[in-house]
This record gives C-alpha cells, structure tokens and sequence, in this order.
C-alpha cells in the first residue's frame, strides 16, 4: 500500500497499510519474509508527515525504522518504540493479512501485537509536532522483538535514548511501569543404556530427571509462592519441554528437560542455575547414581519503573486530559521496555489492544482503543516535549 494511501496523522489508516503487509518473523518461522516490506512503508508514511528518517540495519538485512519530529528547543526528549515483527499465522480463524473492520474492531495478525501501537505512536507525534515541539520526539519501529529483540538491542548500540520511552505493547491503554523477565535452562541427565528386564544395569534417566522436576516444584511451592511484587505478584516457573528414550524395552540413556522462569525485580537468572543446582543436589543425595547437568539458557530481566516516576504521572494526566482511567497495572510478558531501561531510558508500557490476543487464533483491536492512545500519546508529547 503506498503511502499517499494512509492520510496524515490516521492512525486506523496506518495500522490498516501495517497489518495488510506480511511481517513474519523469520527466526521463527521458515518461510517468514521478515520486517523490511513493512518498515519500508511506515518510513515512507513519516517521511510525508514531516518526520526525518532513516532505515538501520538491526543485523541480517534486516532493517530498524528511526524517525525524529520536534526539537526546535531545550524540551524533554521522547522514544516511542514499538516492534514491526509477528509470529504465525497457522490456524489463524480469519486472514491474517486482509485488515477488515468489523463491529468496531480491525482483525489480522499483529494488529494487537503490536501495529496498531506502532501506528498511534506515529500519529500521535506527527499530530503533536504541527505546531512545534521544543523536544525531540524518536520514533523506532523494530525489528525481532518476537523472537531476541536483535532490533532494539541495535536501538540501544547506536546510542538512541531519551528522558524516557513509551513502548506500545498492548496494555488495554492501561500504564504499565514493570514486567517480568525470563531465564531458560536447560537440565540434562545422563543415564544408562540396558535391556528393560535388566534394572541391574540400567540407569533410568527419565525418572531420575522427573525426580529432579519434583525439587524444583517444591521450590516454586515453599520458596517462589512468598515473593511478591506490588504490580506482577509471585515469580513462577515451569518444566516446558521434555525429550528422552530410546524404546520401550530400553532404559532411557539420556533425558533433557527445558524450563522456564519468569522473574520479578530483585532476582537474576544466575539464581535461576542454582536453584536447579541445588535441586539436583538434593535428589543426588538420595539417588547417588544421578548425573546431570544445568546449562543455562538465554534470558532478559525484567522492567520496574517506579509508580511515581514522571513519565508515569504525565501519562495518567494524558489519559485524564481524555476523560480516560490512568489504570495502573503490571504486565505480564517480557518487552523491550526493559532493554530501554537498563540502558538508562526509563521505559514503561501503553498502548492499545489486549496481550490476551497476541499470537492467538483469532486476532483483533478495537478502532475506540486506537483512536483513544492515539489521542492520548498525542497529548502526552505535547505535555512531555513541551511548545516550541
């Protein structure tokens, strides 16, 4: 869709051209085309709206949108950041790419997740930069978000930050200053190899492993269950993938168990290792014939924004100014926001659309929560940035 199709400041209009582009992420999926196609477009769009842009190579060709409006003065600077990417579309109720409107609500795949975020940022600072802005709005539409975040962490290397970012994940316009992290592992056993009749020479690697994923259990039961955090409640953990065997009639040489944990402020995902650690410690002193291994995974950390940090405040007096509630909730999924915010802009969560859509069958926004984040970002540049 060219860009003289999408009006200025339009951001229905914008998250329509987005969705109806193909954006798969190609890490995860074979036959993905990636992000360019799509960043191609908005680059174009926000050049005809006045903003000055370039395309950055996040790595692999594949390309990073940065676009800046404003700053004819000394105001406060602004990252809107949001990513181009999604995931599948198998066995998707509707098309993935035919943007239709139907009962108040735009359907295809990444329009909760997050195009239609991406589009109000970008309207709201073309909209909000019309009469100038004495700061500098930055806007970056990523790549890989989806899958390692290789286009924000490429943001982040070029030296791109501000006094402090909105990324537009889907929050159901609700404010959401902390997320959990994420740390994977993975447990692997090694046991021995016998005929099934043989239980004196075999080693069962399975059962071994299992034994191991009790102690972990009982650690998220008795240790994880009294941790909290005011927005994002306990930390968690689970076994997520298991592979072991040979046959039937073999005791299992090898099991590997993959887990995940989701964190909350305070906890690394060093902690992680040693609690597996230790739980293999304490099924070992039972089961002497244990060997295992923990080998720890990839992992982010999670976003904690105080409640009363100013882009918190002038957020909720945005959404006010709009006769909207400044909701103050935790979300529970990992985003770039916390790249951002160790990396010294701090980074909080808005935008319209519901996570609970993300990568599901069936996926929609509604118009009304576009219009309203449009609105508000819009008003919330112009609070943050200051008047030329």
């Amino acid at each position: 869709m060219p860009s003289r199709s999408v009006p200025f400041g339009d951001a229905v209009a914008l998250t329509r051209a987005l969705v109806a582009i193909d954006s798969r992420n190609p890490s995860l999926v074979f036959d993905g085309p990636g992000e360019g196609a799509c960043a191609e477009l908005l680059a174009r769009v926000l050049a005809d709206w006045g903003f000055d842009v370039a395309l950055q190579d996040s790595g692999g060709g594949r390309p990073n949108v940065v676009a800046r409006i404003g700053g004819t003065g000394a105001g406060r600077s602004l990252l809107l950041n949001g990513h181009l990417d999604t995931v599948g579309v198998e066995g998707m109720s509707h098309a993935p790419f035919d943007p239709q409107l139907r009962d108040g609500r735009l359907y295809g795949r990444g329009s909760a997740d997050m195009k239609a975020g991406v589009a109000a940022m970008c309207s709201a600072a073309a909209r909000a930069a019309r009469d100038g802005l004495a700061g500098t709005v930055i806007v970056t539409a990523v790549t890989d978000e989806e899958y390692r975040s290789q286009g924000t962490e490429a943001i982040i290397a070029a030296g791109i930050g501000a006094d402090a970012a909105i990324v537009t994940e889907p929050t159901r316009l609700a404010i959401c200053p902390a997320h959990r992290g994420f740390a994977w592992i993975e447990l692997l056993v090694r046991g021995r190899a016998a005929h099934g009749s043989r239980y004196d020479l075999g080693v069962d690697a399975i059962t071994l492993a299992a034994l191991v994923i009790a102690e972990v259990d009982a650690f998220q039961r008795d240790v994880l269950t009294t941790r909290s955090h005011q927005l994002l409640g306990r930390p968690s953990l689970h076994a997520a993938l298991i592979d072991g065997g040979i046959g039937l009639s073999t005791y299992p040489d090898r099991c590997s168990v993959q887990f995940e944990r989701r964190t909350i402020a305070g906890e690394r995902p060093e902690d992680f290792v040693t609690e597996v650690r230790d739980a293999v410690d304490r099924v070992r002193a039972r089961r002497p014939e244990l060997v295992a291994e923990v080998l720890p995974g990839f992992a982010q950390g999670p976003n904690d924004i105080d409640v009363g940090h100013a882009i918190v405040r002038a957020l909720a007096d945005a959404l006010a100014a709009q006769s909207l509630p400044a909701t103050i909730e935790g979300l529970p999924c990992w985003t770039d926001a916390a790249l951002l915010s160790a990396a010294g802009t701090p980074a909080i969560c808005f935008g319209p659309g519901d996570i609970g859509l993300a990568h599901a069958a069936e996926e929609y926004v509604s118009v009304r929560e576009i219009e309203q984040a449009e609105a508000t970002l819009e008003s919330l540049v112009r609070s943050w940035c200051g008047a030329a």
